[in-house]
C-alpha cells in the first residue's frame, strides 16, 4: 500500500525478459561460452573477455533455439520479452537459451542453475523541488538514486521436453530505493512501515516451480513469494519498456506469497489458478487471508495479438494492507516487424476503508479514504488505463510512448482525490546485450487537485534516465 507519510512501496520478468544473448542452436549445457577458457586467465579477466565479445562482437546470424511454440513475435533486445508475457510462471515451451557474462567467468555458463543480476543507478530532473510522487520508482525530485542492485539464484524448469517432470527454483537479492514499492507486509517491512528509510532490501522473488509435461500441453506450479500476476510492466528493472512507471502500475499489488498453477491447454489458450495470502501480505502476518487468483490468456494463430485477463487476490475486499479487489485486462497487438502496442486496464477497490478525517486510524501502510462527511468507513473504487506504443529502430534502438488516466475516486491510492493522466517518450540503446540506456522526457497532471510535490503542484514535467549494467 501507498503511504502518505512514506510515499510507497512496485508479473515477473521471465526468462524471456532478461534481454540476455541467447546461446548459438545445437550447442550443449556444458558449451554455451562460445569460446573455450583462454589458459592462464583468472576470473576478472574472463569476466572481462565476456563483456568485451558482448559488446564489441557482432552476434552471428543463427536459427532459432529449440522452441516447443510459435517463433516469439518480438525482438529482444531491443524490447524486455520477446513472448507476450504472463506472470507467475515461466514461459511454456521455450528454453533456457541466455548465457550470463559472471556465468561464462565462473563455468562457461555450463551448470542450469545460474547466478546473474544487474546494477541500475538512475535519475530525474524535475519542476517539482522534493517528491516527484506518484510518480515512481524514484520518488526523490532532482536526485541520482540507486535504484536496483539485484542478484539472482535460479534453475528454470525444461518446459520444452515432455517426457518427465521437471522442476526449478528461484532466490533473489535486491537492494535499492525501490524496495519501498515491492516491499511487502511481514518481509522486512519495518524498513518502510517503521523506518521509512531511503534504502533498504527486500527479499521480492523466492519460489519453487514443478513442471509437469503430461498435463495439457504443459503445467506449472510456482509455490512461494512471486511477482503479482497480470500487467505490463514488472517491479524487475529490464523487464519494462521504460524507466519511469506508470501510475497504473504504481498503485496497482506488487507481489503475493503462496501457490499459483498455470496451464498450457493448446498454442492458443492458457489458464492460471492460484491461492495466496493477499496482496504484497505474507502467510503469517495480521492481515493474511486466503485470497484467489484466477486469469485467462489467449493469443492468437498469427501470434500478433494476445489478450489475458485476471480476477488478481480475490477475497471478502475488506479494508486492509493493499487488500485491493483486482480486475485487470491487457492486450498486446503486433502492427509490423518493428511497431507494436500493449495496452493494459483495471478496476479495484476496497471495503470499509477508514475516512481520512474520521476516527478510526488507519493501518500502517494501509491509506484510508475520502469518505463523504459523516462516514466512518467507505466503499474506496479506482480505474486506470495505459497505452504504450513501441517502436523498433533498429536491434539495439528503440522508441516508448505512454500514455494513461487515472481516477483514483476516493483517494485511497494515491493519497489524493483526483483524476490524473500521465504522458512519457523515451528512447532505449543497448550496447550488447548487458548495458542499456533509458533516457525520456514525461509530463504528470492532477486534474481535480495539487497531488505533486507532496500536493503542492497540478502538473510536473520530468526529465528521466537510468542505466542497467548486467553481469
Amino acid at each position: 500500500m501507498l503511504l502518505f507519510a512514506n510515499i510507497g512501496r512496485a508479473q515477473e520478468a521471465t526468462r524471456a525478459n532478461s534481454g540476455l544473448k541467447p546461446k548459438t542452436p545445437g550447442q550443449s549445457d556444458t558449451a554455451v561460452s562460445g569460446e573455450d577458457s583462454e589458459s592462464g586467465e583468472n576470473f576478472f579477466e574472463r569476466v572481462l573477455r565476456a563483456y568485451k565479445k558482448d559488446w564489441h562482437e557482432a552476434s552471428e546470424t543463427t536459427t532459432a533455439p529449440n522452441r516447443r511454440i510459435p517463433a516469439p513475435p518480438l525482438d529482444s533486445p531491443p524490447f524486455p520479452n520477446s513472448d507476450w508475457p504472463y506472470g507467475g510462471s515461466p514461459v511454456i515451451g521455450t528454453p533456457d537459451s541466455n548465457t550470463y557474462p559472471l556465468m561464462e567467468a565462473l563455468n562457461g555458463n555450463s551448470t542450469r542453475t545460474k547466478i546473474y543480476g544487474w546494477i541500475e543507478p538512475g535519475f530525474n530532473f524535475s519542476t517539482s523541488k522534493h517528491i516527484v510522487y506518484p510518480m515512481s520508482y524514484n520518488i526523490y525530485a532532482n536526485r541520482l538514486a540507486l535504484d536496483q542492485a539485484v542478484i539472482y539464484v535460479e534453475r528454470l524448469p525444461d518446459t520444452v521436453q515432455t517426457d518427465h517432470v521437471d522442476w526449478g527454483f528461484h532466490l533473489t537479492g535486491f537492494y535499492g530505493v525501490d524496495y519501498r514499492f515491492t516491499t511487502a507486509v511481514g518481509f522486512f517491512s519495518q524498513q518502510l512501515l517503521k523506518f521509512n528509510r531511503q534504502y533498504g532490501f527486500d527479499p521480492v522473488l523466492e519460489y519453487v516451480d514443478v513442471y509437469f509435461p503430461q498435463i495439457a500441453e504443459g503445467m506449472n506450479i510456482r509455490v512461494g513469494r512471486y511477482i503479482s500476476v497480470p500487467g505490463i510492466e514488472a517491479q524487475l528493472a529490464p523487464a519494462n519498456y521504460s524507466y519511469t512507471h506508470s501510475l497504473l502500475f504504481t498503485t496497482d499489488p506488487f507481489t503475493q506469497t503462496g501457490a499459483l498453477a498455470t496451464i498450457k491447454l493448446n498454442q492458443r489458450w492458457l489458464v492460471q489458478a492460484g491461492i495466496q495470502a493477499s496482496n504484497d501480505t505474507a502467510p503469517w502476518a495480521d492481515d493474511a487471508k486466503p485470497s484467489l487468483t484466477a486469469c485467462l490468456s489467449y493469443t492468437t494463430a498469427s501470434v500478433n495479438d494476445n489478450v489475458y485477463v485476471c480476477a488478481n487476490g480475490i477475497n471478502d475486499g475488506r479494508y486492509g494492507y493493499n487488500n485491493v479487489q483486482h480486475y485487470d485486462a491487457t492486450w498486446y497487438h503486433k502492427f509490423s516487424s518493428t511497431t507494436h502496442i500493449a495496452t493494459e486496464a483495471w478496476y479495484m477497490y476496497e471495503r470499509d476503508v477508514p475516512n481520512i478525517s474520521g476516527p478510526v486510524t488507519p493501518k500502517p501502510g494501509a491509506n484510508p479514504a475520502f469518505c463523504s462527511p459523516g462516514e466512518i468507513r467507505c466503499f474506496a473504487p479506482e480505474w486506470s488505463v495505459a497505452n504504450y506504443v513501441e517502436r523498433e529502430l533498429s536491434k539495439k534502438d528503440y522508441l516508448s510512448i505512454r500514455n494513461e488516466y487515472l481516477d483514483d475516486i476516493k483517494g485511497q491510492r494515491t493519497g489524493f482525490k483526483s483524476r490524473y493522466s500521465e504522458h512519457e517518450l523515451m528512447y532505449g540503446h543497448w550496447i550488447g546485450s548487458t548495458l542499456v540506456f533509458r533516457p525520456g522526457i514525461r509530463f504528470d497532471r492532477s486534474y481535480d487537485r495539487p497531488a505533486y510535490d507532496a500536493g503542492t503542484r497540478q502538473s510536473q514535467f520530468s526529465f528521466t534516465m537510468d542505466v542497467i549494467f548486467k553481469f
